[in-house]
């Protein structure tokens, strides 16, 4: 098996991975439109439930982050990329928006009051400033022309967006609620998320081609089958 194979098979396990668990998390959420205060996450929450700001930003977020999850995971797609510039645009501002205007603020509000006492509420309030960061860095490089900066600081934004994802998958694997102290084990685990998450992300980049040299093997490759075709 070549290194490039070994790589592509890779990439089409992460996908698949991030939206079947993507499309696990859309029957998490459902749960949330009955508006009730006793149901799922919430009934962890009860002590703050009856805030009506906090409630309001965790509805905000929770209805909000698998958008963010599906428009990142489009984004992605070498193949996407090169023939769909213009939709890779519109989907990326829905991206950096969602992000940016809505689920920052409301992740803010909500690390404050996050499980996992002292641990779980800096770890979550780091993951915010680094979501922030990450998305914005990647906003001013694409506006000055740094393309290959532009995608590893969206790789690294997008790795934020599925720390929840990373954090379901470890509590669901390891937590048990008879050995582990539940605030304690929930704590580390947000910061193990992030840096699984992170350090994935920079395996990532330091292996990919930028895009502009995949555009053009890909439009090389297009051109040699229609040259085949043609003879």
């Amino acid at each position: 098996m070549t290194k490039t194979l070994r790589i592509n098979i890779l990439k089409i396990l992460a996908l698949f991975s991030v939206l079947t668990f993507s499309i696990l998390m859309l029957k998490v959420i459902s749960q949330y439109t009955s508006f009730e205060k006793n149901v799922g996450f919430l009934m962890f929450k009860q002590q703050v439930v009856g805030n009506p700001y906090w409630l309001t930003f965790f509805y905000i977020h929770i209805f909000s982050i698998t958008l963010c999850l599906l428009a990142g995971l489009t984004q992605f797609s070498n193949r996407f990329l090169a023939e769909n510039r213009k939709l890779h645009k519109i989907i990326g501002k829905i991206y950096v928006y969602n992000i940016l205007i809505i689920n920052v603020p409301a992740c803010f509000v909500l690390g404050l009051f996050s499980n996992g006492g002292l641990i779980g509420i800096t770890g979550f309030l780091l993951q915010d400033i680094l979501w922030a960061y990450f998305t914005i860095a990647a906003i001013i490089s694409i506006k000055k022309g740094k393309i290959i900066s532009h995608q590893n600081y969206m790789i690294l934004s997008y790795a934020v967006t599925t720390t929840a994802l990373t954090f379901r998958i470890i509590k669901n694997l390891f937590y048990n609620e008879e050995y582990h102290n539940y605030e304690l084990f929930y704590g580390i685990n947000v910061w193990l998320a992030l840096f699984i998450n992170l350090f994935s992300a920079y395996l990532v980049f330091r292996k990919k081609i930028p895009l502009p040299t995949k555009i053009k093997i890909y439009k090389e490759n297009n051109e040699g089958n229609e040259q085949d075709h043609k003879k």
